[in-house]
């Protein structure tokens, strides 16, 4: 069975720093690409980076992120990381990983075969 499990959230300050953790247990294959998304209440869901398994560097980010987000993973642990910097009020929202088969990275959700239950952020003004 597969699990992802995220943490790390919580309530921060305008201009402060979080880390997101998604540890991932159960997905047998290993060609892998892993999603970041955050859905804000009355929002839709948005993709804001991604890796995948292979060592190429490269990274996807979501404009909105870019420049003060960082994703990162470390193979040996099965987990991924978000770290989150420049904090704004518009960065509250839920923040979930999710998981798909294969190492094309990618910021549409629907593409994706298992998710976490979320990590809850909240930036204050």
């Amino acid at each position: 069975e597969v699990h992802l499990v995220e943490s790390g959230g919580g309530l921060v300050q305008a201009g402060g720093s979080l880390r997101l953790s998604c540890a991932f247990s159960g997905f047998t294959y290993d060609d892998y690409a892993i999603g970041w998304f955050r859905q804000a209440p009355g929002k839709e869901r948005e993709g804001i980076s991604s890796i995948s398994s292979s060592d190429d560097g490269r990274l996807l980010y979501a404009d909105s992120v870019k420049g003060r987000f960082t994703i990162s993973s470390d193979n040996a642990k099965n987990t991924v990381y978000l770290q989150m910097n420049s904090l704004k009020p518009e960065d509250t929202a839920v923040y979930y990983c999710a998981i798909k088969r294969g190492q094309i990275r990618s910021l549409v959700g629907r593409w994706y075969d298992y998710w976490g239950q979320g990590t809850q952020v909240t930036v204050s003004s």
